[in-house]
């Protein structure tokens, strides 16, 4: 089962893996992003930065295993690396993890083109748009590096993009 999701562009980290693991059960971490899934020494980084269970895949191996997932007893987090991925998986692909209607947007580096919510949080207007789709779907779409430094929930962003109620 999924426990937390959050699109993260350093994808596992001690923020992931000292603050999050601490709030949320996580038995393992379940990455989709198809750049890490096929670079052996990418992946063997993101292994062996954590003493829980990882699992990399491509999008289509998630796709594959996706019902697995969320028929295991076991608690895991569920990250990409960008919003598209995530709306690819939540909007397009339809999966449901049944327990969590939360996202949790984690660090989106400054980037020509993007525009800087917070600290260390900036989306292309391509993100945005992945970003509203999962909204509409209704998730809960949160801000946060960590918990304390929340800067907001997509609606408080979104008009910066052109969307409007």
């Amino acid at each position: 089962m999924i426990t937390f999701m959050r699109v993260d562009d350093r994808i596992i980290h001690g923020q992931v893996i000292t603050r999050w693991s601490k709030e949320y059960p996580c038995d393992g971490i379940v990455v989709v992003n198809d750049k890490v899934a096929t670079t052996p020494v990418l992946k063997q980084s993101f292994v062996a930065s954590t003493d829980k269970k990882v699992f990399i895949w491509t999008m289509e191996d998630f796709k594959a295993k996706a019902q697995k997932v969320l028929d295991s007893d076991k608690h895991y987090f569920l990250i990409t690396k960008n919003p598209i991925d995530m709306a690819e998986i939540l909007v397009d692909f339809g999966f449901v993890p049944s327990n969590v209607k939360e996202l949790v947007i984690g660090p989106c580096n400054d980037r020509p083109g993007a525009t800087k919510l917070g600290n260390n949080q900036s989306i292309i207007q391509e993100e945005a748009d992945a970003l509203e789709k999962i909204y509409k779907k209704g998730y809960q779409i949160t801000f946060a590096l960590v918990r304390e430094t929340a800067i907001g929930e997509w609606p408080k962003f979104r008009g910066q993009f052109g969307y409007t109620d």
